[in-house]
Parts: C-alpha cells; sequence; structure tokens
C-alpha cells in the first residue's frame, strides 16, 4: 500500500525525514529539533542511532531540550538575550555521544544547565 507523506503522521513524518538524512552521505548535516515529535522511547532509540551513525560528519543539532544536547553534544553553544547572543559552554563530559542517562556526570550537568536557564 503506498502512503503520501501528507497521510502520515507528524511522527511518522519525521522519521522518515531522519531517514533520508541517513540515507544522505553529507560532510555537514544539519538538525533543527529532529526529535521532536517523536515518543519518548522512540527518540532515545533514534538520538542514540544517530549519534553512532553521523560519528564521522560535522552536526549542527537545534534543541530546545537540554538533556538531549547534553547527551547527543560535543559543545553547547546557547542563545540568549535581546539582542541575542552566542554564549559557549563547556561539557567538561568524558564519556562521548550518545551519553547514557544514568550517566551521573550527565545528570549533575544537566541539574546546573537547568539551573543556569532559569537565571538567564
Amino acid at each position: 500500500m503506498t502512503k503520501y507523506p501528507a497521510t502520515l503522521s507528524g511522527g511518522m513524518q519525521q522519521r522518515v525525514a531522519l531517514a533520508r538524512v541517513l540515507m544522505e552521505d553529507k560532510p555537514i548535516v544539519l538538525m533543527d529539533e529532529p526529535f521532536s515529535a517523536l515518543d519518548t522511547v522512540t527518540r532515545y532509540q533514534l538520538q542514540t542511532l544517530f549519534a553512532q551513525y553521523l560519528t564521522k560528519r560535522t552536526v549542527l543539532l537545534v534543541t530546545h531540550d537540554p538533556l538531549e544536547a547534553l547527551r547527543l553534544g560535543h559543545q553547547l553553544v546557547i542563545l540568549q538575550d535581546r539582542p541575542s547572543t552566542l554564549k559557549s559552554l563547556d561539557l567538561a563530559l568524558s564519556e562521548p555521544p550518545p551519553r547514557s542517562l544514568d550517566n551521573l556526570a550527565l545528570l549533575q550537568r544537566h541539574s546546573e544547565l537547568l539551573t543556569y536557564l532559569g537565571e538567564g
């Protein structure tokens, strides 16, 4: 049975878009909220998959999820203030992405980041 993209759910459309990214062999990958329309389990699984398959590429990931940024990132840059400025934060995490959600250093940095964002 053939389905047109417009007939797929938002989450399914997002999975198709993510599959296209994996099929292309581009050195630079731009991803804007790629996992936002997915359920929690699928989101975690696809984050892990993408982190493993895109290790040799430069990836710019835009997300509003601080834990996702910490779990997947090598460098974290925050857009803040008005007028907007960029602030780079050192992750200081020894484990490479994708980081496990039971990583104590990750959870500590997440707590610090939430405090920082709440004060900003």
